[in-house]
């Protein structure tokens, strides 16, 4: 099953995007990757802007950025399903330690790279 992680990242004062949380999933040789203006909880709408995708290192690092763009802490990771991918919804279930649920992005308009961002808790089931 593919992994995810969420990522706090830090960024220092001034910088372009303030700190926020990273939704990375890895999607074949990279991660699939958002930048969210809140971590995800239940009630919580946040938005979402796609960012390029990332290096696969990212799932077990923390620390500095390069290019002093601030530095990551991991808060969330475990392994996920794809339930829906299409270029308006991506859908996941998470299983996580500390995240259990369905998060879902949905495109807030075509041809554009903001997203909202929905995350609703499930039951833990053995698996």
């Amino acid at each position: 099953m593919p992994r995810f992680v969420i990522l706090r990242h830090a960024t220092p004062a001034g910088y372009a995007r303030p700190t926020h949380f990273d939704l990375m999933f890895e999607w074949g040789d990279a991660l699939r990757t958002w930048a969210a203006t809140e971590f995800p909880a239940p009630g919580i709408e946040a938005c979402a802007q796609e960012l390029a995708p990332h290096r696969l290192a990212y799932l077990d690092y923390e620390g500095e950025v390069a290019g002093d763009r601030g530095s990551v802490t991991r808060v969330a990771w475990g392994e996920y399903e794809l339930v829906e991918s299409s270029p308006a919804v991506v859908q996941v279930h998470l299983r996580g330690a500390s995240i259990f649920g369905i998060l879902q992005l949905s495109r807030t308009e075509a041809e554009t790279s903001l997203w909202k961002l929905l995350f609703s808790p499930g039951p833990r089931a053995h698996t």
